[in-house]
């Protein structure tokens, strides 16, 4: 076999295998892509960073669509402070934006990492839902000092999902109430 013939076949290989390595990598690249990740900053309640973090976590380990991560420009901050009656709450648009206020005393009170979670909930678009059982991040203190799951559940990961599956868009139910 002559060295012409054995570089041609070689590249006839290459040819054939590239558009399957392409296209795995391009696959890998556009799922990665798929997944909008919001900025958050966590300057402004340095006491409860290590829960802001583990509450992060919590969505990043569940859903693939939304990612949260402190980075620079961020469009989610959270502050801690005393808030009355508010206690801790979220004033944001659901699309990743806005300010979450951290209450002293519900954190002293009510589990920290499940208080982060609820709240960076409202951030990414689910509403409160009070009545509902412990297994519902989005129960939030309604069910109880006890309560220490901060995972959303499986209809709150897939109401997130549908949401954030090209970026954010709008909620199925979304209501603000004052």
């Amino acid at each position: 076999m002559s060295v012409k013939s054995l570089f041609v076949g070689a590249v006839g290989v290459a040819v054939l295998v590239m558009p399957v390595i392409a296209g795995s990598a391009s696959a890998e690249t556009s799922s990665a892509a798929a997944a909008k990740t919001v900025c958050v900053s966590t300057s402004g309640a340095p006491q409860f960073r290590q829960y802001i973090i583990a509450g992060l976590g919590k969505w990043n380990e569940a859903v693939r669509n939304v990612q949260l991560k402190e980075c620079a420009g961020a469009t989610l901050r959270y502050v801690e402070g005393s808030y009355g009656q508010q206690g801790s709450h979220a004033v944001t648009n659901g699309h990743g934006q806005g300010t979450i206020y951290i209450d002293f005393q519900q954190m002293a009170k009510y589990d920290k990492v499940r208080i982060t979670a609820h709240e960076t909930g409202h951030a990414l678009g689910l509403k409160d839902h009070y009545q509902g059982p412990c297994s519902e991040l989005m129960s939030g203190g309604g069910a109880g000092t006890s309560c220490h799951n901060a995972s959303p559940n499986a209809q709150e990961r897939q109401s997130i999902e549908r949401m954030w599956a090209n970026g954010y868009t709008a909620p199925e139910v979304w209501s603000i109430q004052q």
